[in-house]
């Protein structure tokens, strides 16, 4: 068993295990990402997240783990969210999973992060039992929202509706972010 940071020569496999996942999830129908795109976020200039790749023996791949850094403000620490965490059915229950987090634990730690987060889907009962057992609690203080699509287009493109009367203005950086 291997762990160990995706190239960008690991594009397909890692589009691979998302669409994988997304049929888990029960989710096909919403992928829609462009390996292009993907492979510029992953490994661009300026990379968006980071992949870990579990192998087995023999260097055959059998899940990955996406991932990325946020902050909390509370603790004045960044902070790890991992996106996506997936083990093909046939090599479930080997210690996978279990290394994949292992890993991005010290990872965390490494990084002088306070804590690694993650959402789950409420039926997945064997991915809940399986982080309970490493010690993870639910947050059940929190929702989860997501602004997105015509949403999120509308609010971007709107913000100068926001409050009638005041113009707001965004400040860009050269590259126009």
């Amino acid at each position: 068993m291997a762990i160990r940071e995706a190239k960008p020569a690991d594009l397909q496999l890692i589009a691979g295990f998302i669409r994988e996942l997304a049929e888990y999830e029960r989710l096909a129908h919403a992928v829609a990402f462009d390996e292009a795109e993907l492979g510029r976020y992953l490994f661009g200039e300026r990379p968006s997240a980071e992949v870990l790749i579990a192998e087995d023996g023999g260097g055959e791949p059998v899940g990955f783990a996406l991932f990325f850094h946020n902050f909390s403000t509370f603790l004045g620490r960044p902070g790890i969210y991992l996106e996506d965490l997936f083990v093909r059915p046939s090599a479930r229950g080997s210690g996978y999973g279990k290394a994949l987090l292992v890993r991005l634990a010290q990872i965390a730690l490494e990084r002088g992060c306070g804590r690694v987060e993650w959402a789950v889907l409420n039926w997945n009962r064997p991915s809940i039992d399986f982080y309970e057992a490493l010690g993870a609690r639910p947050n059940d203080e929190w929702t989860v929202y997501r602004l997105s699509g015509e949403a999120l287009e509308a609010l971007g493109e709107g913000y100068r509706s926001l409050e009638p009367g005041t113009n707001y203005s965004v400040q860009r950086d050269e590259h126009g972010r």
